[in-house]
């Protein structure tokens, strides 16, 4: 499997083989239970290399992925009402008119 420059695994014939052992290990992380967000935050530099910011874009993709779904349905459909629910509440303070 061909790496890219930033250390990931592209994605091709390859993803019908199921989860990279990077996706598994980043679904391992979310069933963790954090006691206060940064914490979660350190665990992602200290585990993964990653940002926070770059940990949260490849977990975002993954939510969608449905290898992602079949490996761990119940975590897989939490983790994507948890997105849809900060999505929503985003737009609902995005929309408020100005008094």
């Amino acid at each position: 499997m061909a790496i890219s420059e930033h250390g990931e695994s592209e994605r091709g014939a390859d993803s019908a083989l199921g989860l990279s052992p990077r996706d598994e290990a980043l679904l391992a992380f979310e069933r963790r239970w954090w006691s206060h967000p940064g914490a979660k935050e350190q665990a992602i530099r200290s585990e993964f290399g990653l940002s926070a910011a770059r940990y949260y874009q490849l977990l975002g993709a993954l939510l969608d992925s449905p290898l992602a779904l079949a490996h761990d349905p119940m975590l897989v459909k939490r983790l994507q009402r948890m997105r849809d629910a900060r999505s929503q509440a985003r737009s609902a303070r995005a929309i408020r008119p100005i008094e």
